[in-house]
């Protein structure tokens, strides 16, 4: 290399130095989030921190900085046992998203496997906001679970008129979970048979769940209770502190309180 070039090189300020300040809130943002959060939500928390700054500006700070989110990967639980009971027609038609709270509501059951032990989770997702609004682990995926899910879930609330979506896994299939729906005035829907887009929020929501606390991190639970442990803070920080872009940057309980306001 010449010396003019070399001296040139070496006396270069790099471009990016202005954007120092910038640079470490992406750090803290990324590590705060346990490297959970990818450009388009920490673009979200720098403006509510203040910071206008473009999305594709906090890619690129990224990838200069080695910072890569989690990635994804599919593994499924399938409670389907065929046609054992009810079937209920499909009442949302993959329209999700609900104008206010108790409105539409979603559920399914997936299971983690640590090492050769099992546990299932079974939530009900709110699709006004998102929101886990009851859930239940266990180390059986069996009525008790669903029971108790929808005890806490119907705990306090008037649910007339609301549709509750599943797919047609054996417990949704099942004569005491018809009725109890029916007893507070819910209509029941399902996905159909085999198409787990049908129930799309639900299915996103454990694509999320998963990458970000378990998939290529199972080193991390030596039991399963402590996976149970880390199921229930991974929840709480969901509905709390994870932003969202659709709505309007707020997490799911933010953005319901907002709206309520």
């Amino acid at each position: 290399m010449a010396k003019s070039i070399y001296y040139y090189t070496l006396s270069k300020n790099d471009k990016d130095d202005k954007n120092s300040e910038i640079i470490d809130k992406i750090k803290e943002i990324f590590f705060k989030h346990k490297e959970r959060y990818g450009y388009r939500r920490i673009t979200l928390e720098l403006r509510n921190r203040g910071y206008k700054v473009n999305h594709k500006k906090v890619y690129r700070l990224m990838v200069k900085s080695g910072l890569r989110p989690l990635k994804r990967n599919k593994r499924k639980y399938s409670s389907y046992k065929g046609t054992i009971g009810k079937i209920a027609d499909n009442l949302i038609n993959r329209d999700f998203e609900a104008d206010k709270p108790n409105k539409k509501w979603y559920t399914d059951v997936t299971g983690f496997n640590l090492r050769g032990e099992k546990i299932y989770l079974s939530p009900v997702l709110d699709g006004f906001n998102q929101e886990i609004i009851s859930y239940n682990v266990s180390k059986s995926p069996n009525l008790e679970q669903i029971n108790d899910m929808l005890n806490k879930a119907f705990d306090g609330r008037n649910l007339e008129g609301l549709i509750f979506h599943s797919d047609q896994g054996w417990q949704y299939q099942h004569d005491t979970y018809h009725q109890r729906l029916k007893n507070k005035g819910i209509k029941q829907s399902m996905s159909r048979k085999g198409n787990s887009m049908d129930n799309g929020l639900m299915e996103n929501f454990f694509g999320i769940l998963k990458t970000e606390m378990f998939y290529d991190q199972e080193d991390k639970y030596e039991t399963l209770d402590n996976l149970i442990n880390a199921i229930d803070d991974y929840i709480y920080y969901y509905n709390h502190d994870r932003l969202k872009e659709k709505l309007k940057g707020l997490s799911p309980v933010n953005y319901r309180l907002q709206s309520s306001n």
